[in-house]
């Protein structure tokens, strides 16, 4: 199936780094809130990073959160209510193509806006 060239745009692809220990939890709620439609986990990365002056190093687990542009808001705002840090990372691509098939999918799981 084709997709037309304007659809890509509609869905971001949002990375999030978390404790090991509250991945699942996190991508579980996620997904229940109807937020995004699917979480991918890498269980285990090493992040170094400058926090209050230090450099600093902790081993993440990396989401991967596909959703709709137009749930950013919404997918924020779920993820600073269950995020344990402070200052946590999410930021997001916008998709430019992609199996329309899936795409489609991801409209059907998500909650309306």
């Amino acid at each position: 199936m084709n997709m037309p060239a304007s659809k890509g745009s509609h869905y971001i692809v949002a990375y999030c780094t978390c404790p090991p220990s509250k991945a699942d939890e996190l991508a579980r709620e996620l997904v229940q809130r109807g937020v995004c439609a699917c979480v991918n986990i890498v269980p285990e990365l090493r992040s170094v990073y400058r926090w209050k002056q230090a450099i600093e190093q902790d081993t993440e687990s990396l989401l991967i959160i596909k959703t709709r542009k137009n749930l950013w808001e919404a997918l924020e705002k779920a993820v600073r209510e269950l995020h344990p840090y402070e200052v946590f990372e999410l930021i997001a691509s916008t998709v430019t193509a992609g199996n329309a098939d899936y795409l489609d999918w991801i409209d059907e799981v998500t909650q309306e806006v």
